[in-house]
């Protein structure tokens, strides 16, 4: 039986997507509970030139997902999931993940560690095979030293997007370290934006707009002061 809250809170979801008139894409493994029936991306993946301990990633649009080979097609990979805060059914949990479940799991700052084919965690994707080997700073483990960390953290876990994703849990496994390069290149980037004076401007500008288009107010005027403010004093 559903939780009910889960139910609201995907019900509450779903709804707003709706108002907004979006169209979200399907993000590793997690095509849309109504979509489960769709035929996937067609591509073939071969695991037998995996090894125990592998680490794989898969090049996404926005983003690189991470996973660890752990032999007979499955694969260990951190992901977003708000159904293990209300359930610990393993089936449940098992189910590809939505994307209302994950939404849900970032805003609530939850996920696991889940166990998936690789055809199911790749989703239509390439797969690179140890391509952070090279340039990651520590040795790798071995294999079977990677596989067995990954297997002992299956299961809920805290997220965060900058302190705790996919790419932190592979790196710990593999490397014994976790780190996030895509997160520091995120953080770069924002420093980069805070310290270009021109933002100090656009924000000014941004908030002078919102005054003329939706009227002089607390909601529209502290913004437009004290944001710009922040900025040129951090820059």
């Amino acid at each position: 039986m559903k939780n009910p809250m889960y139910e609201v809170a995907s019900l509450l979801l779903e709804k707003l997507l709706l108002l907004a008139n979006l169209r979200l894409c399907s993000v590793g493994p997690g095509a849309a509970e109504e979509e489960e029936e769709e035929e996937k991306p067609a591509g073939y993946y071969d695991p037998t030139y995996l090894k125990r301990g592998d680490l794989l990633e898969v090049p996404r649009t926005l983003f690189v997902h991470f996973g660890i080979y752990l032999g007979d097609n499955r694969v260990a990979h951190l992901m977003p999931d708000i159904l293990p805060a209300f359930t610990d059914e393993p089936r449940q949990i098992q189910r590809m993940v939505t994307n209302k479940r994950l939404i849900l799991g970032v805003l609530a700052r939850m996920a696991s560690v889940r166990l998936d084919t690789v055809e199911d965690f790749a989703y239509g994707g390439s797969i690179l095979v140890n391509r952070m080997d090279e340039a990651f700073p520590s040795k790798a483990l071995s294999g079977e030293e990677v596989a067995r960390r990954a297997e002992k953290l299956v299961g809920a876990t805290a997220y965060s997007l900058l302190w705790n994703n996919c790419e932190h849990f592979v790196t710990y496994c593999r490397y014994g370290a976790a780190v996030s390069r895509q997160t520091d290149k995120f953080c770069e980037t924002v420093k980069m934006i805070i310290r270009d004076q021109r933002s100090v401007l656009a924000s000014a500008l941004l908030g002078l707009a919102s005054i003329v288009c939706l009227g002089l107010a607390p909601s529209t005027t502290l913004p437009t002061i004290i944001i710009p403010f922040f900025l040129w004093m951090a820059g």
